[in-house]
């Protein structure tokens, strides 16, 4: 049997090209994936108990660090608000920041670009980090995981990613204008995926997981600084169109 056209199958470049997305990943995320995995193997993995100390003080976010003389101690205090987020404490953790990773994170960087994705990164981290230490102020605890970083994407994902008809477009999403603040809420599907998202971070701020996290929280704080520094400021990174 011969086959027909394209345009006689009523086929478009678009349809060709969406029938295998999973296999079209930009390289930065598959790099990003890929150094993910390698730090918790290394983690996990590390032959002394003492090493994955280390790990933890030298990498990890902590706002008590920042309660004493930032002169009377390490440099720790200037990158740990950036190098926590490559850190997990299981394969659950990490497989579940991966999976939301490659979702939300694929739209994101075909639109901003390499470099861009990379400064994403490093000030969306931060402002995770920021937003947990002021509601958590000199308190001993211990930041780590992407999840700040990946509620920064998904909160950038919402100001473009969402066509007017309704759905989440990952693999072309990229293509459609950027909506304002405001303007993005009026999207039937970008405001019921925003409702939903803070309802089940306040429902783990109060003590009611979703999901069971074994034995580590959940930093719902960080979520919440990361989705507001996306959503809010993802013109910032955006490219002139």
């Amino acid at each position: 049997m011969n086959e027909l056209p394209a345009a006689d199958r009523g086929e478009t470049d678009r349809d060709r090209e969406g029938a295998q997305p999973v296999f079209n990943l930009p390289a930065i995320l598959t790099a990003t994936v890929a150094l993910l995995a390698a730090i918790y193997l290394f983690q996990a993995y590390a032959p002394l108990d003492q090493v994955e100390f280390w790990i933890l003080v030298q990498f990890a976010f902590s706002p008590a660090r920042y309660i004493y003389p930032l002169s009377e101690q390490g440099l720790e205090w200037l990158w740990t608000p950036v190098t926590y987020s490559f850190l997990h404490g299981s394969f659950q953790h990490l497989a579940f920041n991966v999976l939301w990773l490659l979702a939300f994170g694929a739209p994101v960087v075909r639109r901003i670009g390499t470099a861009r994705y990379l400064l994403f990164w490093i000030f969306s981290a931060a402002a995770s980090a920021l937003f947990h230490a002021v509601l958590n102020w000199g308190e001993p605890t211990v930041l780590i995981g992407a999840s700040g970083v990946v509620s920064a994407l998904m909160g950038a994902a919402c100001r473009f990613a969402f066509p007017p008809h309704g759905g989440y477009d990952r693999t072309f999403g990229h293509l459609y204008p950027r909506q304002s603040i405001l303007g993005a809420l009026t999207n039937r599907t970008v405001a019921v995926f925003v409702a939903l998202w803070f309802a089940g971070n306040i429902l783990i701020a109060v003590g009611l997981p979703l999901l069971d996290a074994g034995s580590d929280a959940i930093a719902w704080d960080a979520h919440i600084g990361g989705f507001l520094f996306g959503y809010l400021l993802f013109g910032l990174f955006d490219r002139v169109r």
